[in-house]
């Protein structure tokens, strides 16, 4: 079936882009985007579909659409999701996406059975952080940053519970920013946008940081730090900062709070963030039961059937006004106390052990040529003194004189033994 041929319902589920790419099925829907499971028919391969909705034209320059696509495909990490192709579809008028599939759930599904271990956060605050750095060193921001574009695919390792990849990463560059901003709209979710976003500002990586901040932090706490409709939770965070619970340990918290930071200057890079969390203690009781991933559980690419998925936020409804960050309140990386620690780790571990003291060592020595001396005494003085105290040795008689040949002999055999 073509796109010519569309079944009643689902204007695209069975219908072919492209004339490659089937669509089996609709994973999830959001304000800006339906998300497909679909099949590669040219490489035989399941993607993920994501067609915009009308609202979210942009991406009809073919040169345009080519050089970013070309961009985004050739940013690779075990992190991120791959683009495979963007384009239009002819008969709707629609623009869709191609990326990889991942049979799994996302973070937004797994956080509603509770918040994860300490160790499982520590990890994916590490694969995520270090995903924003590869894309932030290409130029790309991605903006929105949120547990629903945070895919968790099955782990083959025993040690862990899954891989998270990040989705939607550059999708910005790929829809026209003006034809999104013309009606006074801002690209992205109420709940994780940074202050900059919500005052309208143009977001640079800073802004992924911070998203990626109340990610975490929802992630261990279990609760979303600006929860609400989109009128009050997206200008609640320039009044107010999010609460990080002490519970979560001294590391936690000063790794969020200088991550939420409202001043962008403020907060540490995506790669800081990645270094950070890689030394964070994993040992630490969560502040509820572990994650344990839903069963039989199917989402894709940017797949997400949370009510909560991105929807635009008019920019009228926020201030648009910042208020300044608070001083004194967080460091500038917010790895400050960690690298300190560290620092001194390592200058103590490669710093050569002090010598012990020689001082004992001649004392030593002359009691033992001592004690040699004594034993020598005492086993060379006695035979000595021995051979001066005997008496002397009394000479041995003659042998008596006798007559004739007997005394002849007797003469020589005295002579024989006489020294």
């Amino acid at each position: 079936m073509t796109t010519t041929d569309r079944p009643t319902g689902d204007p695209f589920t069975d219908v072919t882009l492209g004339g490659r790419y089937r669509l089996d099925g609709l994973i999830g829907r959001g304000g800006m985007a339906s998300v497909y499971r679909g099949r590669d028919l040219s490489l035989g391969r399941s993607v993920a579909v994501k067609i915009f909705a009308e609202t979210a034209e942009g991406i009809d320059d073919v040169a345009r659409r080519r050089s970013e696509t070309a961009l985004l495909a050739s940013v690779e990490h075990h992190a991120l999701v791959r683009l495979y192709d963007a384009a239009r579809d002819e008969a709707s008028g629609r623009e869709y996406l191609v990326m990889e599939f991942v049979d799994g759930h996302d973070l937004g599904q797994a956080l509603r059975l509770g918040p994860l271990s300490p160790s499982d956060a520590a990890a994916l605050a590490t694969d995520l952080a270090e995903a924003l750095h590869v894309i932030h060193e290409r130029g790309i921001v991605h903006r929105d940053v949120k547990p629903a574009n945070v895919l968790l695919a099955p782990a083959l390792l025993p040690t862990r519970t899954w891989n998270a990849k990040l989705a939607d990463f550059g999708i910005a560059r790929l829809i026209d920013d003006a034809r999104l901003t013309r009606a006074g709209t801002v690209v992205g979710t109420p709940g994780y946008l940074s202050p900059e976003q919500v005052t309208g500002t143009a977001p640079g990586t800073a802004a992924d940081v911070y998203s990626l901040g109340l990610v975490l932090l929802e992630a261990r706490t279990g609760r979303t730090a600006y929860p609400g409709p989109a009128a009050e939770s997206a200008p609640a965070r320039l009044s107010h900062d999010p609460e990080i619970p002490e519970a979560l340990g001294g590391e936690w918290v000063a790794l969020l709070r200088a991550m939420t930071a409202r001043e962008p200057a403020a907060r540490p890079s995506a790669l800081e963030v990645a270094m950070t969390a890689s030394r964070l203690d994993g040992s630490a009781r969560p502040l509820a039961r572990p994650v344990a991933p839903p069963a039989a559980a199917s989402a894709s690419a940017s797949a997400s059937a949370d009510p909560a998925a991105t929807e635009p936020l008019e920019a009228s409804d926020a201030p648009t006004v910042v208020l300044p960050a608070e001083t004194g309140a967080r460091t500038g990386t917010g790895t400050g106390t960690d690298d300190a620690v560290a620092a001194r780790a390592v200058a103590a571990a490669m710093h050569s052990a002090p010598r012990p003291s020689r001082r004992w060592m001649r004392p030593a020595i002359a009691v033992i040529l001592l004690a040699v001396i004594a034993v020598g005494a005492v086993l060379l003085v006695p035979p000595v003194v021995a051979s001066l105290t005997d008496p002397p040795t009394a000479p041995a008689e003659p042998l008596p004189s006798l007559p004739g040949e007997l005394g002849v002999h007797l003469e020589q055999l005295d002579e024989a033994v006489t020294p």
